[in-house]
């Protein structure tokens, strides 16, 4: 039985009834629009006047208008509704050596993208990302921009409100949300990549349903995001996640993090490259040629893969041992070859099983290429459509320096 403390508690008023109903509403009609009140009703198990109060709130609003006109045998016409398409998000994947600025609808619909070499600094950075921000504004004037999310490789400590570990960026801890507040007029919510991965699968692809979700992502290094009892676990100063750091050789190659042998050294794409050269091919020029040389059946690059594959499934014993996740969904450009190389990934993890049925072994709904980008959206929206968002802060959101910034 759980603990309950009668001491710290908050009495709930009417206005976190109303805010709750509100998110249920617009929650159901992002998954089921275009929908009519009457389905709304039913489904939501609210009374039609109130769930008629919401819709009207949300159409001022701006968060939702009206679709198209059903048709019945009899009776009056229903008239759907539907989220408003002109409420977009801004959108950052910060990865080394390339970042994309993305626009993006409430939908997940990206309307435009941008690639930027990534700065050597935070400061360089903030400056050139602000300046893209501000040119994709002004090319879309008929958007409400509603804030901007961002990606990052590293752990965001939200207490903190810095990037406070980003080993692969090579940066010290860095802010970039008060400075792209402050250039930019509008709120910025940072995430951890892996993480950003399982909002992007909550929301937008098949978990919706799941509980227990761990995401890895595999690129230049390996992240995990884990969503567990239907809540994204963050942990102390946001470091939650971090078995790409867990050394599984102590004499290993060195890791960025500064230690030896970590799991990412073996698992991530760079590995997957130096196993192709210590098996004595030419100099790859990138993890994508890789992929090209292995689907066209060059044995140095199908070995190197099967190497990172055994490495991705070593590794994500621990994950089975530690947490037991119902689902391990598996991000990145190694996934396009998923029918060869998950096979090896999905015997690895059905041998750390020690009771029960192994885990379900998959890829990722969102294409590698968006799954962050998806997140990042996720993660500005996530704000507004969960049931704790009160009016005041979407006030705050209304105000008039806001509704400048979205000019």
């Amino acid at each position: 039985m759980r603990r309950m403390n009668f001491t710290d508690t908050q009495v709930a008023t009417s206005e976190t009834a109303r805010g709750i109903n509100r998110g249920i509403v617009l929650n159901l009609i992002r998954r089921r629009q275009p929908i009519s009140r009457a389905d709304l009703a039913r489904v939501s198990g609210l009374q039609r006047s109130t769930v008629s109060l919401i819709a009207e709130q949300l159409i001022r609003e701006k968060w939702i208008i009206y679709g198209p006109t059903g048709r019945l045998p009899r009776g009056r016409r229903p008239t759907f509704l539907q989220l408003n398409d002109r409420r977009a998000i801004l959108v950052v994947d910060l990865r080394p050596g390339m970042t994309t600025v993305a626009v993006a609808d409430v939908n997940g619909t990206f309307l435009a993208q941008q690639g930027i070499p990534t700065p050597g600094d935070p400061d360089t950075a903030s400056a050139k990302f602000s300046a893209e921000i501000r040119r994709m504004v002004e090319s879309h004037p008929n958007l409400i921009f509603e804030g901007i999310g961002i990606s990052v490789p590293g752990r965001f400590d939200a207490s903190r409100q810095r990037v406070v570990f980003a080993p692969n960026l090579h940066w010290p801890p860095f802010d970039l949300k008060a400075p792209l507040e402050e250039a930019t007029g509008m709120l910025v919510e940072l995430e951890n990549a892996a993480n950003a991965c399982v909002l992007a699968e909550v929301w937008f692809g098949h978990g919706e349903k799941t509980r227990d979700l761990t995401v890895v992502t595999v690129s230049e290094g390996v992240g995990v995001g884990i969503f567990s009892e239907g809540r994204l676990v963050r942990g102390l100063s946001g470091m939650a996640g971090e078995f790409g750091h867990v050394p599984l050789d102590m004499e290993g190659p060195g890791c960025s993090c500064g230690g030896r042998g970590c799991w990412e050294v073996y698992a991530s794409n760079r590995a997957a490259l130096r196993y192709y050269q210590e098996s004595g091919a030419a100099a790859c020029p990138g993890f994508h040629h890789l992929l090209e040389l292995a689907e066209i059946g060059d044995p140095a690059a199908v070995g190197a893969l099967n190497r990172m594959a055994h490495a991705i499934g070593r590794g994500t014993r621990m994950i089975v041992a530690g947490i037991a996740p119902e689902e391990i969904v598996f991000v990145g450009e190694f996934t396009k070859m998923w029918s060869r190389f998950g096979p090896i990934i999905a015997a690895e993890v059905a041998g750390s099983v020690l009771a029960g049925a192994p885990p379900k072994v998959r890829p990722a709904a969102a294409q590698p290429s968006t799954a962050r980008l998806r997140g990042a959206v996720a993660l500005v929206l996530q704000k507004h459509f969960g049931p704790s968002e009160s009016v005041e802060k979407r006030r705050n959101l209304n105000s008039p320096a806001r509704a400048e910034a979205r000019v």
